[in-house]
């Protein structure tokens, strides 16, 4: 049976996932889209062949409904589809911090739903989407869920009770490494090298290691040891990230946004 697959709320990580989707093999004909400008509507229709519907519309036609807001608007989309959802549709969250169980509450008894947190990497197909079940949410419907967001990237199945550690690292993750790169650019021009040059030294270094990490099955432990030669330049520079704690920084860093998370999960925004 073909299903309808309906995006609300198609702000970035709503498109790049529209556009995997339909790389993917779905036909625009069974996709349809929500967004609250009438010119970015018409913008969406034209460059994919899909159709721009109400949040109501929406709620009728589609089989499987992919929440895209932001959090902080998912309260009023939640009180406006209700009236119109059963129980045989699937409800998708993609919004930060939201939990099936507020979903669950605000919509009728039965409803399937699934949550998930992408990571801005989707934009290049390269993303990491955690993925938990709601109460009525069955195998199929994560399997589901797997075939869209895998469209975009690589997904993982977690508790819901790990989706904060999970934001913290993966979420999150991507701001570390721009940070990094930011941190050992600076450093490049303070040693000496223009910005470009030490730009494009460090960001093919980080798609190197990250290849590697990828595809070698080597720890990274080993990965790091084999780059480190006695008394060389890589152990000089290694022990001085111990002697300044990064390594407990970055603990400390995920730490805090795991608890960050939690409180935005509870309403403490």
């Amino acid at each position: 049976m073909t299903q309808t697959v309906a995006v609300l709320g198609t702000g970035k990580i709503g498109e790049a996932l529209l556009s995997g989707m339909i790389r993917g093999g779905w036909r625009p004909a069974d996709l349809l889209v929500t967004t609250r400008r009438t010119d970015r509507a018409e913008e969406l229709r034209t460059r994919y062949g899909v159709e721009p519907v109400t949040n109501l519309e929406a709620a009728k036609r589609a089989d499987t409904l992919i929440l895209a807001v932001k959090p902080q608007d998912m309260g009023k989309l939640l009180d406006e589809l209700s009236p119109h959802l059963t129980p045989d549709r699937l409800v998708i969250s993609a919004a930060a911090g939201i939990t099936t169980s507020f979903i669950e509450e605000r919509l009728g008894a039965g409803t399937p739903v699934v949550r998930v947190m992408p990571n801005t990497p989707v934009l290049v197909d390269e993303g990491m989407s955690v993925i938990s079940a709601g109460h009525h949410a069955s195998p199929g419907h994560l399997a589901h869920t797997e075939e869209i967001f895998g469209s975009v990237g690589k997904t993982l199945r977690v508790p819901e009770s790990q989706q904060d550690a999970a934001t913290a690292l993966s979420g999150s993750g991507p701001a570390y490494f721009y940070f990094l790169v930011e941190a050992m650019t600076d450093a490049g021009i303070l040693l000496g090298l223009p910005r470009a040059q030490a730009h494009d030294l460090i960001v093919q270094a980080a798609i190197g290691a990250a290849v590697m990490l990828r595809d070698s099955g080597e720890h990274p432990v080993k990965l790091r040891e084999a780059v480190t030669s006695p008394a060389g330049t890589t152990i000089s520079a290694i022990r001085e990230l111990e002697n300044h704690g990064v390594r407990a920084a970055l603990i400390a860093a995920l730490e805090a946004a795991r608890d960050r998370s939690r409180e935005l999960a509870s309403g403490n925004g």
